[in-house]
């Protein structure tokens, strides 16, 4: 991932052995992180029980937060591929109870059809 990528928000995948070894804390017994995508300070995983966005807060990103999204939670999904002009793809994710999806963008070194595939197999699982 490209820091210009990072500063307009686009995500850059995440070597999941990397992710495991940062984020390892945060995973119950059985627990593995099967993809990962990381902001220019922010992070999101994908475990095979729940979704993880990692939000760090503060201009130093000492004070983080943790928001885990069940895979059962989430009701609907969309992917919008990178086009000529517009070079990145979006994911956005509705969740039971919330009508406003939380989105996120991912550069074209992301590979969207895999991030589709993997929720739409946690999601049906």
């Amino acid at each position: 991932m490209g820091l210009m990528d990072g500063l307009m928000g686009n995500a850059g995948a995440l070597d999941p052995a990397a992710a495991t070894r940062e984020f390892g804390k945060l995973l119950g017994q059985g627990e593995q992180i099967h993809a990962g995508y990381q902001l220019l300070r922010d992070s999101f995983l994908f475990t095979n029980r729940r979704l993880i966005l990692v939000d760090k807060q503060g201009i130093t990103g000492r004070k983080t937060e943790y928001h885990s999204i069940l895979y059962r939670s989430i009701t609907q999904f969309s992917v919008e591929t990178s086009g000529s002009f517009d070079l990145d793809a979006e994911l956005k994710i509705w969740i039971s109870g919330d009508p406003v999806p939380i989105q996120k963008q991912f550069s074209k070194s992301a590979n969207i059809y895999e991030v589709q595939a993997m929720l739409a197999h946690f999601i049906a699982g």
